[in-house]
């Protein structure tokens, strides 16, 4: 089961929750509409937490089944609600919105292209996956120019050919052009997903609904 969803009246609920196969990190106080549907819909548990003191969690957490990529501001509490689930990577650089830099899932993990090379190695060997640096359509920002899950990746729809092969170099999955929101190309931004289902943002069109079920795997 899929559908659409905002957040208080916000289609960007991509910013806003971090999913993964088991569980959905999502800022205390969220919509029990919300949270439920991400329950339901993704089959989650749901882990209520603030990052950094912030409900920005899409833009600031990333991993995989492996482990958390988590932006070195969290607070003492915080952290140890997350390492209840998952073991913990600091990014403790200038560039620590793991969520926004960081795209991955249990094969790949693709990083803003200007990350230092030592730190993209570490959270490579940290996820246990292959890690590559690159841009999708020349946003540098790839945890939201882009979703992974362990189906497909769905990508900026400028994402030109020259970045997906790199892509495909490192990954053996569907890798497709797309958009959510009537058109925002920062798909990370309005699309919650994982290999069993997806929740896109309230005003994403049938067409992209469409295309989302295509790259992951969801058409019958």
């Amino acid at each position: 089961m899929t559908g659409t969803i905002d957040l208080s009246g916000d289609p960007n609920i991509g910013v806003y929750a971090r999913v993964f196969e088991d569980i959905a990190i999502v800022y205390p106080g969220a919509p029990d509409e919300f949270t439920g549907a991400l329950a339901r819909e993704l089959d989650v548990e749901i882990v209520s937490t603030y990052i950094q003191g912030s409900s920005i969690i899409g833009s600031l957490v990333s991993g995989n089944s492996q482990g958390l990529v988590v932006s070195g501001l969290a607070t003492d509490e915080e952290l140890a609600v997350l390492n209840e689930y998952r073991d913990i990577y600091l990014l403790e650089e200038g560039m620590n919105a793991a969520g926004n830099v960081i795209l991955a899932n249990d094969y790949v993990a693709a990083v803003h292209p200007d990350m230092e090379i030592d730190v993209a190695e570490e959270i490579g060997s940290f996820l246990s996956v292959p890690v590559i640096r690159l841009s999708l359509g020349g946003i540098k920002t790839v945890g939201m120019a882009g979703s992974a899950t362990n189906k497909g990746i769905l990508v900026h729809p400028r994402t030109n050919d020259t970045e997906i092969a790199n892509l495909e170099r490192v990954v053996d999955l569907p890798i497709g052009l797309g958009s959510v929101n009537m058109g925002s190309g920062l798909v990370g931004s309005g699309l919650l997903a994982n290999s069993k289902g997806y929740i896109a943002g309230s005003v994403t069109t049938g067409f992209e609904l469409g295309r989302i079920e295509e790259v992951f795997g969801f058409l019958e």
